[in-house]
C-alpha cells in the first residue's frame, strides 16, 4: 500500500508570479486602419505590461504585432499562438514574424483553430481595428463571457460598429464589455473586469 499523502490547505493569496494574460486582437493587414492605429496598438501593449500583465496575440502581423512590439519595448512578456505547426511553416508558409515574442506556441490548427485557442488561453481580450479574424475572436470571447475591451477610436470605427450590431442581434445581453478611446484607461477597465471574475486578484 502506498502511504496516504496529506496535503495542507493552500491559502489563496495574490501571487507575485501568476500574471493576467490579455489578448490583443486586430487586423493583420492594416491598410483600412488609418491614422495612428499602429501607435495605439503599441501603447496597448505597453499599458498591459505596465499593469503587470502578459500580452498574448495570434503571432501575426499588423495590430497584434505592434502590441507585441510595445510589450517587449516596455520590458514585458509577449506570447504568440501561431496557426502553423512548426516555426518553418510559420515563417515560410504563413509569412508570419518571430520577433517581439518570448515564445511562440505552434498550434497547427490554422487560423480558426488558433483563434479559439487564443481566446481560451486569455483572461481577457482587447479589440482594435480589425477584419474577419478579429470578429471571429470577438464572437468566441463574447460567447465565452470573457472580459472584452473595445478600442473605440476613429481608426477602429468600422470594427466597433460591426461589434455593436452583433451584440444587438445576438440577444445575449451586453456581455462583459467596456469601451474607451484611450489605451491606458481601456487597459485599466479591462483589468477591473478581470478582477471581478477572479477569486484571487493580482496587482
Amino acid at each position: 500500500m502506498h502511504p496516504r499523502i496529506h496535503h495542507e490547505p493552500v491559502e489563496q493569496t495574490a501571487s507575485a508570479y501568476l500574471k493576467y494574460k490579455i489578448a490583443v486582437s486586430g487586423a493583420a493587414v492594416t491598410s483600412h486602419c488609418p491614422g495612428e492605429a499602429h501607435k495605439q496598438a503599441e501603447e496597448i501593449g505597453r499599458e498591459i505590461v505596465r499593469h503587470n500583465a502578459v500580452v498574448v496575440t495570434g503571432a501575426t502581423t499588423g495590430m497584434p504585432y505592434w502590441a507585441a512590439k510595445g510589450a517587449k519595448e516596455e520590458g514585458g512578456i509577449s506570447i504568440g499562438l501561431s496557426p502553423a505547426s512548426t516555426e518553418r511553416e510559420h515563417v515560410q508558409d504563413y509569412k508570419l514574424p518571430v520577433d517581439y515574442f518570448d515564445l511562440i506556441i505552434y498550434t497547427g490548427f490554422n487560423y480558426s483553430g488558433r483563434n479559439l485557442m487564443l481566446m481560451r488561453s486569455a483572461d481577457a481580450i482587447i479589440v482594435t481595428c480589425g477584419r474577419i479574424g478579429t470578429l471571429n475572436e470577438f464572437t468566441i470571447a463574447f460567447e465565452d463571457d470573457k472580459p472584452i475591451g473595445i478600442l473605440d477610436t476613429p481608426e477602429s470605427e468600422g470594427t466597433v460598429d460591426l461589434i455593436k450590431q452583433i451584440i444587438d442581434v445576438a440577444d445575449r445581453g451586453p456581455g462583459k464589455i467596456v469601451y474607451d478611446n484611450n489605451p491606458k484607461r481601456l487597459v485599466e477597465k479591462v483589468i477591473e473586469l478581470i478582477n471581478q471574475d477572479k477569486t484571487v486578484t493580482r496587482t
